[in-house]
């Protein structure tokens, strides 16, 4: 192995042999590899794979399948949405949910409370979710923390040998989003991405059917979200509530006071924390028409709009246009978050060609000619079992992930660049290679966050 080891960097080095020690099981620092270029869609290179894979040992053999008949045990972290993880796992055939994690007591409680009855063994309750990375009998964890917790807590999952199932976006910023897949390729666990219409039977099947060319040549996609969020007010500074561990509900963000309109959803309508409604919602509708229409990363980026509706603490806009050009093809987003658009009637996706369109609602999709007459359609209610049960086989059977995290960030990025632009000038430029930044030191200033607090650095 010694070629091998002398064809790394010191830090690469350094990285290899702590891991295969288990140095990095117990470190509370995330660990960042230098040198080392994202791909878009598969994992890096297979040289660096196969020298982990021969020295890790068994237990960490990249690709290698725990066992089809095999219990899998999982613990689950953030229990809003976490709860609705419980429930697909819940569903999934010899799973088991070991642990549930919420640093508020009373969301730790109640999402305790939901498996009641569902399975022989109760979960351990837990506020720290590295209880969890530090059980050698648990699999996987499920991360359903707000997102300023994805990275670096599915970066110390990897590092300890954990496999991940993280929900949208992934990662708070693009600095993230690269580094995660990383880390990801390089401890070779499997990563899959919570954009869970990647395993709806009828999304797959109008995928399949545009790659037909049911609607012949694909030319451009247009993304719909509409809401009516009310305000958020202004927040006061104050204690944080009983049962609340304000700490680590901050995790890796520089800390701040406590501020009463913040917990549990607000965040995500402050930069600090959050990618506003693009990040939240609009990396779904994304995902769906960059996986239609077959694109990557565009040319150019485009993202314009305002807090229109209230005079309020949020600082993402309520309003807001983003357009994605790739030069031949090309696709958009609008989001209103505080105004539904009624009565127009707006796809989920819409997906356009020479011969007609398609347009995916968030779990189907009808297909029309050029005329407007409906040719086809496909009624089949959504379920998020399938996307937990895809992860469980890819961890039991080595079955392909149907969105990991490689190609899941992607999306990611294209809201993290859409929020850049939106931050800057209006637009940005990108190298469609690999989604960098083209000359705006501007830009790059948003690239990553400054700052993360001491023990949490990605």
């Amino acid at each position: 192995m010694q070629p091998f080891f002398g064809s790394l960097q010191r830090d690469q080095r350094s990285y290899v042999m702590d891991f295969l020690c288990g140095e990095t099981r117990h470190s509370h620092k995330l660990f960042v590899m230098s040198g080392l270029q994202p791909s878009r869609r598969s994992f890096i290179g297979n040289s660096t794979q196969i020298a982990i894979s021969a020295l890790a040992g068994p237990n960490l053999l990249l690709g290698q399948s725990k066992g089809a008949n095999s219990r899998l045990r999982v613990g689950v972290m953030g229990l809003s949405r976490g709860k609705g993880h419980i429930k697909a796992f819940l569903d999934v055939p010899n799973t088991e949910i070991a642990y549930v994690c919420d640093v508020d007591q009373d969301r730790l409680l109640t999402g305790a409370n939901t498996m009641k009855g569902r399975q022989a063994q109760e979960p351990q309750k837990v506020t720290d979710f590295r209880r969890i990375l530090d059980d050698p009998e648990i699999d996987a964890i499920s991360i359903a923390a707000p997102s300023f917790w994805h990275t670096p807590a599915a970066i110390l999952a990897c590092q300890a040998g954990k496999h991940v199932y993280v929900e949208k976006p992934g990662s708070y910023d693009a600095h993230e989003a690269l580094r995660l897949v990383d880390v990801a390729s390089a401890t070779g666990r499997q990563v899959q991405m919570g954009t869970q219409r990647r395993s709806y039977p009828a999304m797959i099947e109008a995928v399949q059917k545009l790659r037909e060319g049911v609607i012949g040549e694909l030319k451009y996609a247009r993304c719909f979200y509409s809401n009516t969020r009310g305000s958020i007010g202004r927040g006061k500074v104050t204690d944080p509530p009983a049962g609340l561990d304000w700490e680590m509900w901050q995790g890796p963000v520089p800390d701040q006071p406590y501020k009463d309109n913040l917990v549990h959803y607000n965040w995500h309508w402050h930069w600090r924390y959050g990618g506003g409604e693009l990040a939240n919602n609009g990396v779904h509708s994304l995902d769906v028409a960059r996986w239609a229409m077959g694109i990557d990363y565009p040319e150019r980026i485009t993202c314009n709009g305002g807090r229109y509706h209230f005079d309020d603490d949020q600082e993402t806009p309520d309003t807001a246009s983003a357009v994605f050009d790739y030069g031949g093809v090309g696709m958009s987003w609008e989001g209103s978050s505080c105004h539904r658009r009624k009565p127009e009637n707006q796809s989920f996706v819409t997906v356009y060609g020479e011969g007609g369109k398609l347009d995916f609602s968030t779990a189907n999709f009808t297909i029309y000619d050029t005329d407007g007459k409906e040719v086809e359609k496909n009624v089949e209610p959504p379920s998020d079992i399938p996307h937990f049960t895809n992860f469980a086989n890819a961890i039991r059977e080595g079955e392909r992930l149907n969105q990991p995290v490689a190609d899941g960030q992607i999306s990611a990025m294209l809201c993290h660049l859409g929020n850049i632009a939106y931050r800057t000038t209006g637009a940005v430029e990108i190298n469609p290679a690999n989604g960098r930044l083209i000359d705006n030191p501007a830009a790059e200033t948003l690239w990553r966050r400054r700052a993360y607090r001491a023990g949490w650095e990605v």
